[in-house]
């Protein structure tokens, strides 16, 4: 390290560079960059606003977000997707693209508007129905933002994508934050969303060149169909594997135990998924390159998912263990009854971050077929058990019914993965494995040590993360030594093939 100069590691992240590898790792790190900083402001706006506000208007939004997603999702194209997986010029879709999203946008837009009385009436939450309508303009804003900023996917420019989408993120956390302080009602949550989408539309026009104009080619756009068509029908089978728990909890449990289950899944799957996420943003347009190259393909795929494996399982181990006194310290009683549920739902984070791995594979090489016929199964799955469940266990139950059929479609998943990359499923078992036992040789002691300690504060807490991380790399280090120093040679060599 000490012969790569400070200089010559600030260029090679301003630059894409020339080879894929190098490309692929300056992405990384500017994808990760962002959802660390995202992720910083979400956690302190979690905290604040869940102390400031009651579970009923974590509910309430999440009311307003479950129609709207349910409408995007249920009219999604596609388009992004074909025109990243595309290996040509792709100047000459961009307007049709555009035009479709703008009429799709407004056409959501007034549907938001006139269901709003019904969406409030199904949930039995009158509140809802304001909420619902203003929005509704979020998904204006989101359809009239610069189709151009798809080339900073396309084209490796993270770094561009990096001040778009944080300024998106500074916008929500700055006025959510703001109007909660002052309003202590649900519309600081509707006013920095808003915020954010309205940033980061403005940003798009600044970032890049493109100027789009409204434009219907017919051909152009059949063409992306016959990819995007994959990406709409597993969309929305994903969605309603995704959120048809929410809706489920929102109807029968009611808003204020929606309001405690969104909080306790997105504090369970956010640190595991999103470093799925993070690489995953990444390696699609990646995959899509090489494609055709099955070795390095093979050899690509298998990195990502011990480098996703490596951080996931510890991450939600983590989770699992402190769950009770994160959920104390930071959010306040109020929220505990949402911990047994957490608890399950780490698992499920690990479960998804694997997904994710694969989902990436199986779109880059342009199989997007195969999360369509998952996504049947595990909304089949859930569709059988989630009823009996939260009957008889509340959020704990609903937590089981979508933790089970994951745990089984991702065996599945495995199988259709070893079958594309050629590999060995030992192999392939072993990249798992590792991990999982690591991650127990730390976690045990923690826990030991929980189990006996009456009462845990803010730094004890945070002396307890320090364990963990230290121990966890220091295993890493003990029984696996070559991981961070071939992490470290990838990034020092640009020619290094994935």
């Amino acid at each position: 390290m000490d012969k790569l100069s400070f200089r010559k590691i600030i260029n090679n992240v301003r630059k894409p560079g020339a080879s894929l590898t190098h490309r692929v790792v300056v992405s990384g790190f500017w994808v990760f960059a962002l959802r660390i900083l995202q992720k910083a402001f979400g956690f302190i706006r979690l905290i604040v606003l869940a102390r400031v506000l009651a579970p009923d208007d974590f509910g309430l939004m999440g009311i307003a977000l479950l129609t709207m997603s349910t409408l995007e999702t249920f009219s999604q194209s596609g388009f992004q997707h074909a025109l990243i997986q595309k290996k040509e010029n792709i100047d000459s879709y961009l307007n049709s693209a555009w035009t479709v999203s703008v009429l799709r946008g407004i056409i959501i837009f007034v549907i938001l508007y006139l269901i709003a009385p019904y969406v409030a009436t199904f949930f039995n939450a009158t509140e809802a129905k304001s909420i619902i309508r203003i929005i509704g303009l979020s998904v204006l804003i989101k359809a009239f933002t610069n189709i151009g900023v798809i080339y900073f996917k396309k084209d490796f420019e993270f770094n561009k994508q990096f001040i778009y989408e944080l300024a998106g993120a500074l916008a929500d956390f700055i006025v959510s934050v703001s109007a909660a302080l002052i309003l202590r009602n649900v519309w600081a949550l509707v006013f920095g969303l808003l915020a954010g989408d309205l940033a980061m539309c403005c940003l798009s026009y600044f970032l890049h060149p493109h100027r789009p104009r409204l434009n219907f080619d017919l051909g152009k756009l059949k063409e992306l169909w016959g990819f995007g068509r994959w990406i709409f029908s597993s969309s929305i089978l994903i969605f309603l594997v995704t959120q048809g728990d929410d809706i489920f909890v929102g109807k029968f449990l009611g808003v204020t135990m929606l309001g405690f289950y969104q909080i306790a899944y997105r504090v369970s799957n956010t640190p595991a998924t999103e470093i799925s996420h993070i690489i995953s943003r990444v390696t699609f347009p990646a995959y899509s390159k090489l494609q055709e190259d099955l070795s390095r393909l093979k050899e690509a795929y298998i990195k990502v998912l011990q480098v996703t494996m490596y951080l996931s399982f510890p991450i939600a181990g983590l989770i699992f263990v402190l769950a009770p006194d994160f959920t104390k310290i930071f959010l306040g009683e109020k929220w505990m009854p949402m911990v047994p549920a957490l608890r399950v739902l780490c698992i499920y984070g690990v479960a998804r971050a694997f997904g994710a791995t694969a989902g990436t594979l199986f779109q880059g090489v342009g199989r997007p077929s195969i999360l369509t016929y998952l996504a049947i199964i595990d909304l089949t799955l859930m569709i059988l058990i989630i009823y009996p469940l939260t009957s008889k266990y509340g959020i704990l139950g609903t937590s089981i019914a979508v933790l089970t059929p994951s745990l089984i479609t991702q065996f599945i998943v495995g199988v259709n993965v070893l079958n594309i990359i050629k590999y060995s499923s030992f192999k392939f078992v072993k990249v798992f494995l590792l991990p999982l036992i690591y991650t127990i040789i730390v976690i045990l002691p923690l826990y030991v040590f929980i189990s006996f300690c009456q009462y845990v504060n803010f730094f004890v807490f945070i002396f307890l993360i320090f364990y963990f991380v230290a121990g966890y790399l220091w295993v890493l280090y003990l029984f696996k030594k070559n991981v961070f120093f071939n992490a470290y040679k990838n990034i020092e060599n640009k020619d290094f093939k994935i």
